[in-house]
């Protein structure tokens, strides 16, 4: 059995990031497909939180269109994410069994979303699966929207979710004592649910969408003095990020650099696959040649591919022995790329490849595109 793995696509982005619709970016995807048996898409395949669903469906249309008349007869997988939870709402409002590592269901059973993909995706066998999919019987793969929980970076999500826990949870635990799938969803769903609705409403804030947060980032590591607000707002923010620790909203920290994101990232899913007990009973027959290794788990979400060249490698390995995967993203940010380094970690149309007794294999099907073929300025009407 070989897998592709996609994650964050993010189709539908209002300011036009998504990359696979630029010109030759679904065929790239498409090219990678041969010899492959199912492909999952792993979450934020559809960007939710800064359009209407309809609008968001207009565009996505057409490019899953050219996926299921690739994918005629093989399988493709569709696990929800955090900016598109609602393609697994109907389901997940539904089930009457305790939710856990993984469920799996059809698209008239988890929404009428869901659906919509399915048509778009012609003669493709679709399924759904959440919160995440055994492709292997050691390795486990999932979107990752539960390390939020644990993030020590203070985005807007983070700081969303754990005032939203202080409020709606029983005060008896602490608002982020959480150990089953369960457990998360208690705390994640209000926030995506609201962040859609907003949404739908055609008057999404940008702190929904991660306007906010960019701006905000490129503000505190900005060496230029700036005007008076963002003089205001990086002498602020260190007050800020005591005051939401003070108030039990933490631990939050106040150093903001791609170092720090990507410690706190691989910290906080380490954090999920323990909690979560991910491991046990996993060791596939492969690892008789590699007993450091409980398992693999291959997330998204943070649109950092890992491990990547230069990487340290006890950085990905959990204290509990899981290899941590990244599977990247299919979005440009002009913040995170840089010069336009294809080797950069945040460089789009990176995938997983899974196949038969072997680990996991970063691929980069975009690394012969340039800048100026990926930016939003490329997007077709």
């Amino acid at each position: 059995m070989r897998t592709l793995i996609v994650s964050d696509l993010h189709v539908g982005d209002r300011a036009g990031n998504d990359v696979l619709r630029r010109d030759g970016v679904v065929q790239a995807l498409i090219d990678a497909l041969e010899g492959v048996d199912r492909l999952v898409l792993l979450g934020d395949t559809l960007e939710l939180r800064n359009r209407p669903v309809a609008a968001v469906l207009a565009d996505a249309e057409p490019i899953f269109r050219l996926l299921g008349g690739a994918l005629a007869g093989r399988t493709v997988v569709i696990v929800a994410g955090n900016h598109d939870h609602v393609l697994a709402e109907h389901w997940l409002s539904r089930h009457d069994t305790p939710l856990g590592l993984e469920h799996r269901f059809t698209p008239e059973q988890a929404s009428d979303l869901a659906m919509a993909l399915t048509a778009a995706l012609g003669k493709a066998h679709v399924e759904l699966a959440y919160p995440g999919i055994w492709l292997r019987e050691d390795v486990y793969a999932t979107h990752g929207h539960y390390l939020d929980v644990h993030m020590t970076v203070p985005t807007f999500e983070r700081i969303a979710i754990a005032a939203s826990g202080r409020v709606a949870l029983d005060r008896s635990h602490r608002w982020n004592d959480v150990h089953s799938p369960a457990d998360y969803e208690g705390l994640v769903a209000p926030i995506y649910a609201w962040m859609y609705v907003a949404a739908q409403s055609g008057r999404p804030g940008q702190a929904t969408g991660g306007g906010a947060a960019i701006r905000a980032w490129k503000t505190l590591r900005s060496g230029r003095t700036g005007g008076l607000r963002a003089q205001a707002f990086k002498a602020g923010f260190p007050i800020a990020v005591r005051a939401l620790n003070a108030a039990g909203l933490g631990p939050l920290q106040r150093e903001l650099t791609t170092t720090t994101l990507r410690s706190a990232g691989l910290r906080a899913m380490g954090e999920v696959v323990e909690r979560l007990r991910i491991a046990d009973g996993r060791v596939g027959a492969w690892q008789q040649g590699a007993p450091d290794v409980a398992c693999h788990v291959i997330f998204g979400h943070t649109h950092r591919a890992g491990m990547i060249e230069g990487d340290e490698p006890a950085a990905w390995l959990t204290p509990n022995r899981v290899q941590l995967h990244n599977a990247g993203a299919w979005v440009y940010s002009e913040t995170f790329v840089g010069a336009g380094d294809p080797r950069s970690p945040y460089w789009p149309g990176t995938a997983l490849l899974v196949e038969d007794g072997a680990p996991p294999r970063l691929l980069r099907l975009l690394a012969d595109h340039t800048p100026a073929q990926l930016r939003a300025s490329r997007v077709r009407p």
